[in-house]
């Protein structure tokens, strides 16, 4: 058996239907498209809607801005730093081994959300004005992960 052989699977290619060859075909005068109407002729625009605002001059009113410069914290209050013992270093991978961040890679934030009574050393992408403050009363120390 050779290419020259190969030949489609019998009654799987049909022929090309041939519209606007007269009457006799079945398929002459309007060719299939009934008669007369805005949507049987050609001049109709793909995403026009019958005078309606058209869904594509519709949607930019409804989008909202999205800032793509924007940096993501996950923010972690206070309060969760506590079961940590006295004096220990706490930073990105400490707190995911915890399962206080879940996500990986990701820059944190402390927040100052409740109180902390343990001294720690406390590392992060970022700090609230009321954690820094806390943190540092408790004894503990803060370092900004660049």
């Amino acid at each position: 058996m050779g290419l020259h052989d190969l030949k489609p699977a019998p009654g799987s290619v049909r022929p090309r239907r041939r519209v606007g060859r007269g009457d006799g075909s079945g398929r002459g005068t309007y060719s299939g498209r009934g008669s007369g109407g805005q949507k049987q002729q050609t001049s109709i625009k793909p995403f026009f809607e019958g005078g309606q605002l058209p869904l594509v001059k519709r949607l930019p009113y409804m989008r909202g801005f999205n800032n793509k410069w924007r940096t993501e914290y996950v923010p972690v209050n206070v309060s969760r730093l506590d079961r940590f013992g006295d004096n220990a270093e706490v930073g990105p991978a400490e707190l995911s081994s915890a399962g206080i961040v879940t996500k990986p890679g990701v820059k944190i934030k402390i927040l100052g959300d409740g109180e902390i009574a343990t001294p720690l050393k406390v590392s992060a992408h970022g700090f609230s004005k009321s954690a820094r403050t806390k943190i540092e009363a408790a004894g503990g120390s803060v370092v900004v992960i660049e």
